[in-house]
């Protein structure tokens, strides 16, 4: 027997106690379900016309089974040619209006659900754009994706699918039991009786059913994560070069037989599943055709009567099903609202005050007032570890190890030199137009200082000043503007070299683009590719050199024009010849500039007009590079150990 009557087909029937008690404690809260309403709102009188199309379908389809009676009561018996066309003509016309309809009734569905999908979205992306960086670095982009995609759309399927179909089996129910009990309560009592055995089916059964199902989605989460991570270019790239190709194919071989395996059982025992409720169902509309048989020949009913009375009975069963399951439904719906709603509810950490100054014209001058800054590692403002119903998350890709043993461990937070204080205690103001140099050992802080000026982080104690306003008091935009940095690891958009470029000054034009590029010595390389600044670039820039990215990098922070820039590492990708040409352009650009430059290189540290030496987040040094190296402290000894050797190389 087939059921009729929405709720998502045999999954609707695969839940166990052990389920419905999670999806209880899920959160399906009176605020919850008035927030979820919310979204439905701006689409209500389309909700209304949709509810008033599912009465109105319902309505026909009921119509069936009482054609039937008519036609063998009535028209059959009594030879009535002409009664009996009219019926064959409802019996045709129902489902051909009732069709027409459900397509206007899915046209106004599809409208409602994508739309609540755009809303979502557009909310969801809006509100990521303005997190910190350091949500960022604490949060799998998959997972974010997940949530921008899976629970967006597990949201959506809350108003346009779980809502509607409830409703229409609610409906679908009462009328049917309307309708039967007005032929006879005691078939309607019988035909009810079976309804326990239903949920015992769904409860045994499907329980384990479940289980498969999610065992399967486990391992086919495995198997694409194994993919993403070795069909990417790095991936690719890391597996022929260490050889491990064959093994790549018979790991992935294990992984994609597990899904198969899986698969199958959970094929055969959908298969006996579907028998058990088939023949639980067979025995309801068995006896039901026993007993009104009995009244048949009693006279008591019609044989009509009877064939419409198990028809109804037929299509009761699947919404009334259905119902028992519905709180089960919506709740796993929720769950997806909730993954929504915790990121649109998350604070932002690097937030604009309300009466925050737009500066007119910024001198920069930059002063750093007693700073100390400490990466927030207790998780807060982050979010929760996803616990979704259908499927674990997934541990690591290749080792297989399982996180539930202790063998998953958070990502660690970024740490400079195992210190508690990634900064600390520092002051010193940069004059407009002054050209700094940050050097000192790798993970003594100079990044993190940088990260500072363009507020991407906040310091944890101090303040920081943009000629003599404190940042949190400044307009995010301004900063945006007046501040252009190149960072230690160049990333393009898989796109044009001139959209990329044009990434930095969006109206910029080409005349203006080219003499950036040629500023940064990568003009005449363009020129030489056969499609020019037409080219794509590939994946994170794959298709070009690290010296190659870095002068477009360059060129695109020099086409923005910022009152200050901030260079990380900005020439350790290119050869000593580009080197040489971009450092005369970078003179000329960084003239009249206030200017911070991260550099392990000697030729960028003799421009400068002044250099900090930071060791373990605090400046030990300050000063020239012959004074500096007169004091025999730090910065003698980087010298005599890193310089030194570029200078005899040179």
């Amino acid at each position: 027997m087939m059921f009729h009557g929405g709720g998502g087909g045999w999954m609707n029937y695969i839940w166990s106690e052990e389920d419905a008690e999670k999806k209880k404690n899920a959160g399906l809260s009176r605020a919850l379900i008035q927030r979820v309403l919310t979204y439905a709102r701006p689409y209500r009188w389309r909700i209304a016309v949709m509810l008033l199309i599912i009465l109105v379908t319902t309505g026909l389809g009921l119509l069936t089974p009482l054609i039937f009676r008519d036609l063998i009561d009535n028209a059959l018996p009594n030879g009535d040619v002409a009664r009996l066309n009219l019926l064959a003509f409802g019996l045709i016309a129902i489902p051909l209006v009732n069709g027409t309809i459900g397509v206007v009734q899915r046209r106004i569905n599809s409208s409602v659900g994508e739309g609540v999908i755009y809303d979502l979205r557009v909310a969801l992306y809006s509100h990521l754009q303005r997190m910190s960086l350091r949500f960022f670095t604490n949060t799998k982009t998959g997972e974010l994706m997940s949530r921008l995609n899976g629970d967006v759309i597990g949201a959506q399927n809350a108003i346009s699918n779980t809502i509607v179909t409830i409703i229409t089996n609610i409906v679908t129910v009462a009328l049917i039991l309307g309708i039967i009990l007005t032929m006879d309560w005691r078939l309607t009592v019988l035909g009810l009786m079976v309804l326990p055995f239903f949920i015992m089916i769904a409860r045994r059964l499907g329980g384990r059913l479940r289980l498969l199902s999610r065992e399967q989605m486990v391992y086919d989460a495995q198997m694409n994560a194994m993919m993403n991570e070795t069909l990417n270019i790095s991936g690719a790239l890391l597996v022929k070069l260490f050889g491990r190709t064959t093994n790549e194919i018979n790991r992935f071989q294990d992984r994609s037989g597990k899904v198969r395996d899986a698969g199958v059982k959970r094929a055969v025992l959908g298969a006996q599943f579907f028998r058990l409720i088939g023949l639980v169902s067979v025995v309801g509309t068995a006896l039901v055709y026993w007993v009104g048989g009995h009244l048949v020949l009693s006279g008591e009913f019609t044989i009509g009567t009877i064939v419409a009375f198990a028809s109804y009975l037929t299509q009761l069963y699947g919404p009334l099903q259905a119902l028992t399951n519905a709180p089960v439904d919506f709740a796993n719906s929720a769950v997806s609202f909730e993954r929504v709603f915790e990121i649109i509810d998350l604070p932002l950490e690097i937030a604009e005050k309300p009466n925050a100054h737009k500066l007119a014209t910024v001198r920069g001058e930059i002063a750093f007032h007693d700073v100390t800054f400490q990466y927030d590692s207790s998780g807060k403002n982050l979010l929760s570890t996803v616990n979704r119903y259908e499927m674990d998350d997934v541990g690591p890709v290749f080792s297989g190890q399982d996180k539930k043993h202790g063998n998953h461990t958070p990502a660690p937070v970024a740490r400079s030199q195992a210190r508690d204080h990634a900064l600390q205690n520092l002051s010193f103001t940069i004059q407009p137009g002054e050209l700094v140099a940050l050097v000192g050992p790798s993970g003594a802080g100079k990044t993190t200082l940088t990260y500072l000026i363009p507020r991407l982080y906040d310091p944890t104690q101090g303040s920081i000043t943009l000629d003599g306003h404190d940042l949190r008091d400044v307009k995010l935009d301004t900063l945006a503007e007046n501040i252009g940095m190149v960072t230690q690891e160049t990333y393009l958009f898989h796109d044009t070299i001139k959209t990329n470029l044009l990434y930095a000054r969006l109206n910029a034009t080409q005349p203006e683009i080219e003499a950036a590029c040629k500023a940064a010595n990568i003009h005449d390389f363009i020129m030489e590719l056969p499609q020019g600044y037409d080219t794509v670039v590939g994946e994170r820039g794959y298709r070009l050199s690290g010296g190659e990215k870095q002068r477009i990098a360059l060129a695109r922070v020099i086409l923005k024009n910022p009152r200050i820039l901030v260079l990380d590492e900005a020439t350790s990708s290119l050869d000593s010849q580009s080197e040489a040409l971009i450092q005369d352009a970078l003179a000329k650009v960084l003239q009249g500039r206030t200017s911070i430059v991260i550099a392990h290189r000697l030729s960028t540290i003799m421009a400068a007009d002044r250099i900090f030496v930071i060791d373990r987040g605090e400046i030990v040094e300050e000063g020239k590079h012959h004074t500096l190296l007169t004091q025999g402290g730090l910065y003698a000894n980087l010298y005599e150990t890193q310089f030194n050797r570029e200078r005899e190389v040179m």
